[in-house]
Formats: structure tokens, C-alpha cells, sequence
């Protein structure tokens, strides 16, 4: 409960506005009660993105876990990926810009999470390859690309979604699953 009360505080006021105070007031506990479980606002920053990549991880867990074929496997963990970006730029306003601006601190508590969204794409590789569907000389190389690539959409997507047309956002993320699919090459042969 701390840590929603702590995200939806810093998503409107931004972190540098909010005290611990702020968030033991909005939450109707005592600044010690917060105490005992945070030593202090940054923790408690750490602990709200931390709780954010782990919803994230949930969802693009669900889609590894459907029973489908691997590229229509890959393409919707592309999606949910997108739809989760866009859910948290909705849900958490200043507290992404935040995230930008410290972007340092947050790849810090991020990297438990590209950990594990790796072997996620790995495994969806691995099922690929399996089911005769994909080929790849290196699938731990190719999943850390895929992993890396996944991550450099992020601020442009974001950037689209707060910016952009609809429709244009739509073509944003087709042409990710093409040149994911297809490539640069006009015939793929």
C-alpha cells in the first residue's frame, strides 16, 4: 500500500517534490510507520520501479506461457511490451519523466529484470527453433539483441505515444515487428 500511495505521490508531484512526509500523510500513517519499512526516499523510489518492472514482467511472463507458435509468440511479447510501456506512461506521469532523467539509477534496479526478460526471449527463441520456425547461430547472442533492440524503442515509443497521432503510433509499432521479422532486405531469401 506504501509503495502505491508513494507511486501515484510521485507521479504527480515527481520525486524531487515529494517528502517522506507527502507519503506518510497521503497513505494516513506515521512518518515512523513509513520508516520501518523504507530508510528513505529513495528506497522507497526503489521499491515503486522495482514493482513496476515486476507487473511488466508479469504480463510479458503471460504471453510467454500461451500455447502458440513462436514468431506469433515473439510478435505479441513485442505488443505486450509496447501496451505495458503505454500503460505505464498513463498510469505514472512525472514519475516517468523522472525515470528519465535518472536513467543511471533506474538501469541499476533494472537489471534483475533484463535478466529475466532475456530468458524469456530465449526461450521463445529456443520454442522457435524447435518448432522449426526460426534459425540463429547463437540464441543467447540473439536473444541479448533482441533484448537490447526491445529497450532502444522505449524513450522514441514513449516520446510517440505522448506526441503522436494514433494511427501513427500503429505504424510505430508494425515496423518494429517487420524489421524484427523481415530485416532491411527487400527479398529475404
Amino acid at each position: 500500500m506504501l509503495i502505491d500511495v508513494a507511486r501515484k505521490i510521485f507521479a504527480t508531484k515527481g520525486i524531487n517534490n515529494t517528502t517522506m512526509n507527502d507519503i506518510a500523510k497521503a497513505s494516513e500513517r506515521g512518518r515512523r510507520t513509513l520508516y520501518t519499512y523504507f530508510r528513505s526516499k529513495a528506497d522507497i523510489y526503489h521499491a515503486v520501479v522495482t514493482s513496476e518492472l515486476n507487473n511488466l514482467y508479469k504480463k510479458l511472463q503471460e504471453v510467454a506461457d500461451k500455447d502458440m507458435p513462436a514468431d506469433e509468440k515473439l510478435i505479441a511479447f513485442v505488443y505486450a511490451r509496447l501496451d505495458a510501456l503505454q500503460t505505464l506512461v498513463e498510469r505514472n506521469g512525472s514519475l516517468q519523466a523522472d525515470m528519465f532523467q535518472d536513467v543511471w539509477r533506474v538501469e541499476k534496479i533494472r537489471k534483475d529484470f533484463n535478466i529475466r526478460e532475456t530468458e524469456i526471449i530465449r526461450k521463445i527463441l529456443q520454442d522457435g527453433i524447435r518448432e522449426g520456425i526460426f534459425y540463429m547461430p547463437d540464441i543467447d547472442m540473439t536473444a541479448l539483441l533482441l533484448h537490447h533492440a526491445l529497450k532502444g524503442v522505449e524513450v522514441p515509443y514513449i516520446r510517440s505515444f505522448m506526441t503522436e497521432a494514433p494511427s501513427r503510433r500503429l505504424k510505430r509499432r508494425e515496423n518494429v515487428v517487420h524489421l524484427l521479422f523481415n530485416g532491411l532486405r527487400i527479398n529475404n531469401e
